[in-house]
């Protein structure tokens, strides 16, 4: 992970109150008030998404994260979407 992304993240989430980024299982989980809300893994970011939510981040192309099961060599989805590109350019959106 660089460093410069997580410069950026710190910066983009320092504007809400009670956010933590902390280093966990190689990558970063992001937190408001304990609940994690977000992960970085390969200096991408994902958002947690829910039934409701889920659809808006397909419809922006994003990707669900996934990840290899370590026992069973499954792949395994978890609730979490790729933020869209075009936040990264719009510091207010993005918030």
């Amino acid at each position: 992970m660089s460093d410069g992304f997580r410069e950026f993240l710190e910066d983009q989430f320092s504007v809400i109150d009670g956010a933590s980024i902390r280093r966990m299982f190689g990558g970063l989980g992001i937190f408001h008030d304990g609940i994690m809300f977000g992960l970085v893994a390969d200096d991408t970011l994902y958002l947690r998404a829910d039934a409701e939510t889920s659809p808006l981040f397909e419809t922006e192309g994003c990707e669900q994260f996934v990840y290899e099961a370590a026992k069973t060599k499954r792949l395994m989805a978890m609730p979490y979407w790729r933020a869209p590109e075009r936040l990264y350019d719009d510091p207010d959106e993005f918030r």
